[in-house]
């Protein structure tokens, strides 16, 4: 019957076949066109973050280096010299990379050499001042390693220069950060650009296909089918021809009978034909996957599972090696659901000169992957938990960082915004002629002028406040104690038991500062407390700070399994600081009972 329908109706499908073979191709050409063009359009934006990134750093360094420079400048004690001398050496060095890589591009930072006509022309104004800044900076360096007790005046002119040209490289350098900016986000657009005429090139593709390709192949499927019906009839026939085709199967089957007697009873042992039809299954295979009865048409991976997935990598499996042979492990089910691995080997077989079959023998080994399947499993769930607890983590921070950006900013606007515009109107409403009422305007723009600075101050609290930079972590949660005492109303002390007054390096001392604003922030807000005790206490090896509240408390236990919110939140932002400085944190609370956080900060290899 199948060759009957083949010779009527080869011509047709050998239209369809090339039919769907260019509709296929036409589709492949243009997704690889369009995932080439967008690759090659992304490939180009990669550095761009990196570049705005170095670029803006340099402004920071310049200014660091300046910072550095002033203060070297001001020295007395000639040990302090040399240390701002290596501070300064090390900046210029990162200072110097980053201004050349800029330019002429560097793999190790990431940076290409593709800047545009504007950026070189910017970088050619910049240069100059960069060079003298550098040059005087090394001049400082040498003078202070050839002769560090020298006075300050030795190096006043060098100094000088730096100080003079800052703001000339700080103004140019935002214009080049500015045009990266605008450079990168061109990128972006024509990339945009882009996608819009692929998708509509991709549509209108599909709507050629479907007019000029599915519909007339439709319509020669169903002159297929009507051809296929009366196959059908002539096949009727060919079925009463069938006695003498079993004849034939029989007397195959004896001559394997010898072989497959030995085998089907030791072995998981089956023949089949090249098109996955069995021929002979051991009683082995029978016995472990429930299968006793089956004619010709029984496919071999059908015996083997029952889940339509599997089937498909087995009979794939079988086409692809069928002439080649192939060894490895397959998933196999049972009619009862029992999943079973085997070991398995595909062998081609020619027993006659006319007829060639294929060997299945294989082994079970599904105690053995069933344990590596459950290594990988847990292995993978536990990357998975960290991960997503990371994601959580991130998007908490970024959410945090957003919240505090627009409070800053509601601030300015709100508070220190209108009183520079009452300063501003006032200023120019005063008439000089009129003495008496200039200085009663005068006195209200002091007053104002107060407020304003208040205002300031206010709003640049919860930044870094400048008592940990300038004097250290005890002096900056004192200030912090005092405020949150000032604007909260609540009785918040300070204990300083052994007092405790070293400087810590920087990083440590800021997630100290962080660490302890939210324990104390926590208190205020959620514990519904009404005094705060901050104790400090230290010895030669460990610094303890502990936070006691007398509010209403909480179970710790139950926290750890908060995912979102301000307070599972903070207690995970407190630990991953606490972890960072290789600090602990204890947590000490219950319903009624208030609260304790102990914080334990190694001071081997922290201090400034």
């Amino acid at each position: 019957m199948i060759k009957s329908s083949n010779s009527l109706d080869q011509s047709t499908f050998d239209k369809l076949r090339r039919l769907y073979i260019i509709a296929l191709f036409t589709i492949a050409i243009s997704v690889v066109l369009s995932q080439v063009l967008i690759r090659t359009h992304l490939s180009d934006q990669e550095s761009d973050s990196t570049v705005i990134n170095v670029a803006g750093r340099q402004r920071m360094l310049s200014q660091k280096l300046t910072k550095d420079v002033l203060s070297i400048s001001v020295g007395t004690n000639a040990s302090n010299r040399i240390f701002l001398k290596e501070k300064i050496k090390e900046t210029l060095h990162l200072w110097s990379l980053s201004h050349h890589a800029l330019q002429k591009g560097n793999d190790s930072l990431g940076l290409p050499n593709n800047n545009s006509e504007d950026i070189n022309e910017k970088f050619k104004r910049l240069n100059p001042i960069f060079d003298s800044i550098s040059t005087a900076s090394q001049s400082i360096i040498n003078i202070i390693e050839l002769f560090p007790d020298f006075s300050n005046e030795n190096y006043k002119e060098d100094v000088e220069k730096v100080k003079a040209y800052e703001s000339t490289f700080l103004s140019i350098m935002d214009d080049i950060v500015n045009q990266y900016d605008l450079e990168a986000n061109a990128k972006v657009d024509r990339l945009r650009q882009l996608e819009f005429w692929l998708t509509a090139l991709t549509l209108l593709i599909l709507l050629a296909e479907f007019l000029f390709i599915f519909w007339p192949a439709a319509k020669s499927v169903k002159s297929v089918l009507a051809d296929l019906l009366l196959a059908e009839k002539r096949a009727k026939k060919m079925a009463f021809d069938a006695d003498e085709l079993s004849l034939a199967k029989e007397k195959s089957i004896k001559e394997l009978r010898a072989l497959s007697r030995v085998m089907e009873d030791t072995l998981l042992f089956a023949r089949i034909l090249p098109n996955g039809s069995i021929v002979h299954l051991g009683n082995k295979f029978s016995r472990l996957f429930k299968f006793s009865k089956f004619n010709n048409s029984t496919m071999f991976w059908k015996v083997l599972s029952t889940e339509e997935n599997e089937q498909v990598i087995i009979e794939d499996l079988i086409n692809k090696y069928k002439k080649t042979g192939w060894q490895g492990e397959v998933k196999a089910t049972t009619k009862t659901k029992d999943v079973i691995w085997l070991e398995m080997a595909i062998i081609p077989y020619n027993p006659t000169n006319e007829k060639s079959e294929i060997l299945i023998i294989a082994s079970e080994i599904t105690e053995r992957k069933l344990a590596q399947l459950e290594i990988s499993r847990l292995n993978t769930q536990r990357f998975e938990e960290r991960m997503s607890q990371q994601k959580i983590i991130s998007s908490k921070i970024i959410e945090n960082q957003e919240k505090e950006q627009s409070r800053i900013a509601k601030d300015v606007h709100d508070g220190i915004g209108q009183m520079l515009t009452g300063l501003k109107y006032n200023l120019e409403s005063i008439d000089t002629k009129d003495i008496e009422k200039a200085t009663v305007k005068i006195e209200y723009l002091k007053e104002l002028t107060t407020n304003i600075i208040k205002g300031v101050r206010t709003a640049t609290f919860n930044l870094t406040p400048p008592e940990l930079s300038d004097h250290g972590i005890v002096p900056a949660i004192t200030k912090l104690t005092q405020e949150l005492a000032r604007l909260t109303g609540k009785d918040i002390i300070l204990f300083n038991k052994t007092d405790f007054n070293k400087r810590l390096d920087s990083l440590t001392e800021i997630n100290i500062y962080r660490i302890t604003q939210e324990a104390i922030n926590n208190a205020i807000k959620y514990a519904e407390s009404t005094h705060i005790l901050v104790s400090l206490s230290h010895s030669d090896s460990m610094l303890s700070i502990v936070i006691d509240d007398n509010g209403k408390g909480f179970d710790p236990d139950n926290v750890k399994h908060v995912k979102m919110g301000d307070g599972g939140m903070g207690m995970t932002f407190m630990k991953e600081r606490i972890k960072y400085i290789n600090g602990r944190i204890f947590v000490t609370s219950g319903a009624g009972q208030g609260t304790r956080v102990t914080l334990n900060i190694p001071l081997e290899d922290i201090y400034e």
